[in-house]
């Protein structure tokens, strides 16, 4: 088999302009988690036209499929969905939903994919093995992964490969991390109940606040003193809502929170204390506390080591490749690295001279679309390169 490595950066700079202008689109119309109906019709379109074989998957989902006469096959994954923020950019491609906004950069992630899939069935002939697109949905806060997985798109899968536009990065540079690259995460809520009163007559109420202050300090020391201080781990209690008036003590207050982690012993040691605390802190201070997990477990983003050190041989032909930090970020792509072995990679589009400073999820985020084509070909290149060292 004939060496295409050049070929393939080549044939992606030529797709610039298409990677560019598909990215736009789905920018302008941005879709929330399941509700990606546009965006998985115009690429079943386009999927269709190239030729792949298509099926829907995980409700607005679209796996594209290259067959290969072995009994191999490579999965590349871009995500779909955008957010619900209002953009506060001033560009022609301007969201033109109220209210969403590819605040991400999901948007260029399908985009990319879709440059790969031009790039996949234009050398066709040389890939012996099978390929799946999983152009997914619903990665912001809907597992969206998860039922990919359980619906067996990854049944007969024996590698995947997933990229994020890196707003950490200057402009591409390629990051590659062994292990740990994005933590497990959890939501949880707690409730405390105690007895209300008159502000001025604190001795006869129970003050649920003033508990609720002991405990997001408690929570602190269960990281500070109780973890080992090598092993990341992130309590953040984000929402405190309680009380109506300034001289009235409230019955109860109600918080919010995250919990984050690489570890999952060290995540279930956090939920076991802060279920304990709570109740104790509760108890001795003579009212009644409930602490739960109200969102599904989603578990650490761990890169294979090995799949790590072939990308980083692969792609250093490409550009600089770099070892970004780790993030106690989470992504549902974890659910595929439980089912096969993987990667997630991060591309770089900071360009200060541009403009494009903005981290994730804020509503100036934006991306160096110059660089986009590197996305597609670093795609296509794993893809290919794979399924060649798998002989």
């Amino acid at each position: 088999m004939k060496d295409l490595t050049e070929y393939i950066i080549e044939y992606a700079k030529k797709l610039g302009d298409y990677i560019v202008k598909m990215r736009r689109d789905f920018h302008m119309y941005p879709e929330l988690k399941y509700e990606e109906f546009r965006t998985s019709e115009i690429v079943s379109n386009e999927l269709s036209k190239l030729g792949y074989e298509v099926m829907k998957v995980a409700k607005t989902g679209v796996v594209g499929i290259l067959r290969g006469s072995r009994e191999i096959t490579v999965a590349l994954r871009a995500d779909m969905d955008a957010l619900p923020v209002k953009e506060e950019n001033d560009v022609p491609y301007k969201s033109r939903v109220e209210g969403k906004m590819h605040a991400c950069g999901h948007d260029a992630h399908t985009a990319m994919l879709l440059g790969a899939a031009h790039i996949l069935k234009e050398i066709s002939d040389e890939l012996d093995g099978s390929i799946k697109l999983i152009f997914q949905p619903a990665e912001e806060g809907g597992l969206g992964a998860k039922k990919v997985v359980e619906e067996g798109v990854l049944d007969d899968v024996d590698a995947i490969f997933g990229i994020h536009v890196w707003a950490e990065l200057p402009s591409g540079l390629i990051g590659i991390r062994k292990g740990p690259m994005m933590a497990s995460m959890d939501a949880f809520k707690v409730v405390i109940r105690g007895m209300g009163g008159h502000a001025a007559s604190p001795h006869e109420a129970v003050d649920p606040i003033v508990i609720a202050a002991d405990l997001v300090n408690a929570y602190q020391k269960i990281v500070t003193r109780e973890i080992d201080p090598l092993e990341p781990a992130v309590i953040t209690v984000a929402s405190v809502k309680a009380g109506t008036a300034f001289n009235i003590i409230p019955e109860y207050v109600e918080m919010l929170g995250t919990i984050r982690s690489f570890n999952k012993k060290v995540r279930d040691y956090i939920v076991k204390r802060m279920g304990e605390i709570t109740s104790k802190c509760a108890e001795a201070l003579r009212a009644e506390a409930k602490f739960e997990i109200t969102e599904e477990y989603v578990p650490p983003t761990v890169n294979d080591p090995e799949l790590a050190e072939f990308a980083r041989d692969i792609l250093s032909k490409l550009g600089v490749v770099v070892e970004p930090k780790p993030t106690m970020g989470a992504e549902d792509f974890s659910f595929y690295l439980e089912k096969t072995r993987g990667l997630y990679i991060v591309l770089g589009i900071r360009n200060e001279d541009k403009g494009i400073i903005y981290p994730h999820h804020h509503p100036k985020f934006n991306v160096d679309e110059d660089v986009l084509w590197m996305g597609s070909a670093i795609y296509a290149l794993l893809a290919y390169e794979y399924l060649r060292s798998r002989k």
